[in-house]
């Protein structure tokens, strides 16, 4: 296998840590190189900065998700300050928009349980303000945005974000937009859940994505493959859902590289080059 490099995913999740070692051998066994793993709130900081200080492979990321910014603690921005001034080369996300969690989720979701649902507004707060340590800081920056893509666009068109650009992190967006993020410094990452046939147009958009903006994710333990295309499994969450296992990041690039109609070879040095330049690791 080519060296592989995982843009998104959550493997400080509690749900991975019973099988750690062997996600850890399995990750290895693929090529993987990197991988940047994405804290979404306060709480959850610190198992990201264990977690990188366990594996070499891991670059963290810490931010406050728009699910997670209506519990944020007063303080919420100094403490993410403090954090970030700890490791010069964290990544911050992350951090978002959500409209599905105010106009689609159901009130009995369990992923939502406990949670206070910020609106819009709200949540365009929060997100202004960690892009805006980013730009400052011109840290890679990992954005979430679920059926709000006019509001992200509208946000972006007035303000500043880093140099080096921002990832749109599973992008499932309009293709109509992807020349539009472009323009403003977006890169895309490619998720192995949008194989699935009810995602044609998901599918679509990222034969638009130019090469040069093109990266790969796992949203792991988040977003599993069709079962047909899944070549690492793990045991189920406690409720029957599946858990994505990281390494089936390899099947994502393969599958990847055939949409783009170019060698697995070729995608994977194009991805290398990518992921170094937005986030500046190889």
């Amino acid at each position: 296998m080519p060296p592989l490099y995982d843009a998104h995913n959550h493997c400080h999740d509690d749900w991975l840590a019973p099988h750690r070692a062997q996600i850890d051998a399995d990750l290895r066994s693929i090529g993987l190189q990197r991988a940047v793993v994405n804290g979404t709130c306060e709480s959850d900081w610190d198992a990201v900065a264990t977690l990188a200080a366990q594996h070499d492979w891991v670059i963290p990321s810490y931010g406050v998700h728009p699910w997670d910014a209506g519990n944020r603690t007063a303080d919420w921005l100094d403490r993410l300050r403090a954090r970030l001034a700890t490791d010069p080369h964290a990544a911050i996300g992350e951090i978002g928009l959500d409209r599905w969690i105010l106009d689609r989720a159901k009130p009995d979701d369990p992923r939502l349980a406990g949670l206070r649902r910020a609106p819009l507004e709200e949540q365009g707060e929060v997100f202004l303000k960690q892009l805006a340590l980013a730009a400052t800081e011109n840290r890679p920056v990992t954005i979430h945005c679920l059926q709000a893509f006019g509001a992200l666009e509208g946000l972006l068109r007035h303000i500043n974000t880093p140099a080096r650009g921002f990832l749109l992190h599973a992008y499932g967006g309009p293709k109509e937009m992807v020349g539009t993020f472009a323009e403003r410094g977006a890169y895309f990452s490619f998720n192995g859940a949008f194989l699935d046939a009810r995602h044609a147009a998901k599918r679509e958009a990222f034969q638009l994505v130019p090469a040069d903006r093109l990266l790969v994710e796992t949203d792991a333990p988040a977003m599993p493959l069709p079962a047909a295309l899944t070549h690492f499994s793990l045991p189920a969450a406690s409720d029957g859902s599946p858990v994505n296992h990281p390494a089936n990041l390899a099947g994502t690039y393969a599958a990847l590289a055939e949409l783009r109609g170019i060698p697995l070879e070729d995608l994977a040095t194009q991805v290398q080059e990518n992921f170094a330049r937005f986030f500046g690791a190889r």
